[in-house]
C-alpha cells in the first residue's frame, strides 16, 4: 500500500524523491520520510506525520538535504499507528542499515523477541522496524555483503514486503528487494531509480526493469544487477514504458478524479481497438481463440472492490451471450473456501495494479488446482501480469485517483469482447447479431461522451445531497451490478452511508431503514425489468423516501415516480453498465466536492491494496 521511491547518481537526492513520493502519495498519506546520504558518508533521516507537503515543509522541498543517493517512502498504516517515530525509513541503531518497505511482516513479533535477545532496541510499533534490523544482524554475523545479508533476511521473513535499502559501507549504492508487492527499477545514464509505481520515474527515465518475486536488485550510478535468493547474478530484460508522463498529471482539472472521468472515451476507445479489428473481435494474441473459448466449460471471475462488480456486470452479460455458467468471487475469500473448480474452467482475475494481494494469491491458488488463468490488468508487467497463463491489457493509461473511474471502465470493456467473442465462437449468436454489438461496442465511447458533457445537472443535483446521512441504490439484474459501483463511489470519498441492494430484496427487511427524506437512487437500464424496478421506487416513495431515477432515454414516465431524473442514451442491454455508471461516478465526485474532502485521496484507503 506505501509508496517507495530511491535514487542514486550525480544530482541531489531529495528534491527528486520528494517529486517521486509526490506522484505516489495516493498509495498511503498517514506520514512520509527521506534518507539521504551525505558526501562524507552520514545519513540523514528525516520523517513527519501527516500529508506530504508537512515533509517539503520541513526539508526545504529537499534542499535542506544534501547528497545524491537516497530513498523515500509515503506511508498506509498497518502495523503502528500514523505517527513520526511509525513513519518510514528505518535504521538499525548504529544507522548501519536504513530501509523503506512496502509489504506486511508476519512473522515479526517472532523477529522482534529474536533481535531483542541480541541486544537491538525498538523505536516503533512498525513490523518494518523488525526486517531492518534483522537485515543488520545478518550483515553482522556473517561479515558478508548487502546481498548476503538480505538473502539470509528473506529465507526467514514471512509476508509482503518491497524494501529498499541503504549500507553505510556502500555509501553510493542501494539495494531492493521484493516478495509479492510491486517494484520496478529505472536506469539512465549515470543514474539508477526503484519505485513502487512507474509515474514516481517517467520524468526522469522510460528504460525499466521489473524485478520478480524474491528477487534483489543493486543500484548504482546507472548501473544495476539482479541476484536470485542464492545469491547468483542474474540477467532481466529491460522495457520502456510507453505511457505519456503528461498522462499523469491533472491537466488543467482540479482533481486526478474528474481528470479520469473525462478520460473515458478515450481508454474506452482505445481498449476496444486493442482487439475490434477490420469489423470482428480478435483474442488471439492473448491465447483466446475460438478453439480456446470452446473448450471453457465454466468461468470464475476473482476480483476485489470495483473489480468484483465489474465481474458481477461480466456475469450476466457473459451467460446470456455466450451460455457459458459464470461465478464471481471476492479474491479476499476466494483461497479461504477451498474452491471446487472444474478442470475445464477459466479463472479470470481482474484488477487495474496487477498487484492487489488478495487477487494475487487467488491467481496462484487457481495455478496450483491446474486450472488456465486469465488476466484483466491495466499495469504492464505487474505481477498478475506476469503469473497469469493469458493476459488482457486495459489502455486506461496511468490511474491516480484512489477511487477508480477509467479502470473500471475499461475492464467492462475487456469482459464485453470476452462475451461476444465466446458466443460467436460457441455458436450462440448469429453473424448478424454479432456484427451488431460489436457495433454497439464501438458506439460507446461516444455516448460516454455526451454523458459527461451534460454533467452541470448531475452537480446541482449532488450539492443538494452533501448533507445526506443515507444513500441507496437498487436495481435489478444488471443494474444491481452498476448499483454495488455507484455506492462504493459514494461511500469512499463522501463518507456518506450508502448501500446498494437488489430491488427484488427490498421486501426482505432492507425497506425498515427507508425513512422521510431517504435518498433512493434507482438504475433502470434494462428494459424487460424496467416496470419492476418502478414499482420497487414506488414502494420506496410511500415510505418518505427521495427518489432519483437512472434511466435510458425514452422512459419519460419514470417522472412520474422520481424527484429527479437524469437519463442515458440507449445501448445494448448488455453493455448498459459502461454509460449508467458514468453519472454515478460524477454524483460521488461532486457530493465529495460539496462537502469539501479530498476527492484523490480519501481517508482510510489507498490506490493499490498490495497487503492481505
Amino acid at each position: 500500500m506505501c509508496g517507495i521511491v530511491g535514487y542514486t547518481g550525480s544530482d541531489q537526492a531529495a528534491p527528486i524523491l520528494l517529486e517521486g513520493l509526490e506522484k505516489l502519495e495516493y498509495r498511503g498519506y498517514d506520514s512520509a520520510g527521506l534518507a539521504v546520504r551525505r558526501d562524507d558518508g552520514e545519513v540523514q533521516i528525516v520523517k513527519a506525520k501527516g500529508r506530504l507537503k508537512v515533509l517539503e515543509e520541513k526539508t526545504n522541498g529537499g534542499r535542506a538535504l544534501e547528497g545524491t543517493c537516497g530513498i523515500g517512502h509515503t506511508r498506509w498504516a498497518t502495523h503502528g499507528e500514523p505517527s513520526e517515530a511509525n513513519a518510514h525509513p528505518h535504521c538499525s541503531d548504529d544507522l548501519n542499515v536504513v530501509a523503506v518497505h512496502n509489504g506486511i511482516i508476519e512473522n515479526y513479533q517472532e523477529l522482534k523477541e529474536k533481535l531483542l535477545k541480541k541486544g537491538y532496541q525498538f523505536y516503533s510499533s512498525t513490523d518494518t522496524e523488525a526486517a531492518v534490523k534483522l537485515i543488520d544482524y545478518y550483515y553482522k554475523k556473517y561479515l558478508g555483503t548487502p546481498v548476503d545479508a538480505l538473502n539470509h533476511a528473506m529465507v526467514r521473513i514471512r509476508g509482503s514486503y518491497a524494501l529498499a535499502v541503504m549500507f553505510k559501507e556502500y555509501p553510493d549504492e542501494i539495494y531492493v528487494a521484493r516478495k509479492d508487492s510491486p517494484m520496478i527499477i529505472g536506469q539512465e545514464e549515470g543514474a539508477s531509480y526503484v519505485a513502487s509505481d512507474v509515474p514516481a520515474i517517467l520524468k526522469y527515465t522510460r528504460n525499466v526493469y521489473y524485478i520478480g518475486n524474491l528477487e534483489i536488485g543493486r543500484l548504482r550510478k546507472g548501473e544495476v544487477t539482479f541476484y536470485n535468493l542464492d545469491g547468483e547474478e542474474i540477467q532481466k530484460e529491460r522495457t520502456a514504458v510507453e505511457w505519456d508522463a503528461e498522462a499523469a498529471e491533472k491537466a488543467g482539472y482540479e482533481h486526478f478524479m474528474m481528470k479520469e472521468i473525462h478520460e473515458q472515451p478515450r481508454a474506452v476507445a482505445d481498449t476496444l481497438h486493442s482487439f475490434i479489428r477490420d469489423g470482428r473481435i480478435d483474442l488471439s494474441e492473448i491465447g483466446l481463440t475460438e478453439e480456446a473459448l470452446r473448450e471453457i466449460s465454466r468461468i470464475c471471475i476473482v476480483a476485489c472492490g470495483s473489480a468484483y462488480h465489474v465481474g458481477m456486470a461480466a456475469q450476466y452479460v457473459i451467460e446470456d451471450l455466450a451460455k457459458i455458467p459464470v461465478r464471481v468471487e471476492l479474491a479476499s475469500e476466494f483461497r479461504y473456501r477451498r474452491p471446487l473448480l472444474d478442470s475445464g474452467e477459466l479463472v479470470v482475475i481482474i484488477s487495474q495494479s496487477g498487484e492487489t494481494a488478495d487477487s494475487l494469491a487467488a491467481l496462484r491458488e487457481a495455478k496450483a488446482m491446474g486450472n488456465r488463468t486469465l488476466a484483466i490488468v491495466n499495469v504492464v508487467g505487474s505481477s498478475i501480469a506476469r503469473e497469469a497463463d493469458q493476459v488482457f491489457y486495459t489502455l486506461a493509461g496511468p490511474e491516480i485517483a484512489v477511487a477508480t473511474t477509467k479502470a473500471y471502465s475499461t475492464q467492462l470493456i475487456a469482459c464485453y469482447g470476452l462475451a461476444v467473442q465466446a458466443a460467436m465462437a460457441r455458436e450462440k449468436i448469429t453473424r448478424e447479431e454479432y456484427e451488431r454489438l460489436i457495433g454497439e461496442l464501438q458506439s460507446l465511447p461516444e455516448k460516454i461522451e455526451k454523458i459527461i458533457e451534460d454533467k452541470e445537472r448531475l452537480q446541482w443535483f449532488a450539492a443538494k445531497q452533501a448533507a445526506a446521512h443515507d444513500v441507496f441504490f437498487i436495481g435489478r439484474g444488471i443494474d444491481y451490478a452498476i448499483s454495488l459501483e455507484g455506492s462504493l463511489k459514494m461511500k469512499e470519498i463522501s463518507y456518506i452511508h450508502s448501500e446498494a441492494y437488489a430491488a427484488g430484496e427490498l421486501k426482505h427487511g432492507t425497506i425498515s431503514l427507508i425513512e422521510e427524506g431517504t435518498l433512493v437512487i434507482g438504475v433502470l437500464t434494462q428494459p424487460r425489468l424496467y416496470e419492476k424496478t418502478v414499482s420497487n421506487l414506488v414502494e420506496c416513495k410511500s415510505r418518505g423516501a427521495y427518489l432519483m431515477g437512472l434511466t435510458t432515454y425514452g422512459n419519460y414516465n419514470i417522472e412520474d415516480t422520481a424527484d429527479f431524473v437524469t437519463y442515458i442514451p440507449k445501448t445494448d442491454p448488455h453493455f448498459a453498465a459502461s454509460l449508467a455508471v458514468i453519472p454515478l461516478q460524477l454524483i460521488g465526485y461532486y457530493v465529495s466536492v460539496a462537502k469539501g474532502l479530498d476527492v484523490d485521496k480519501p481517508r482510510n484507503l489507498a490506490k493499490s491494496v498490495t497487503v492481505e
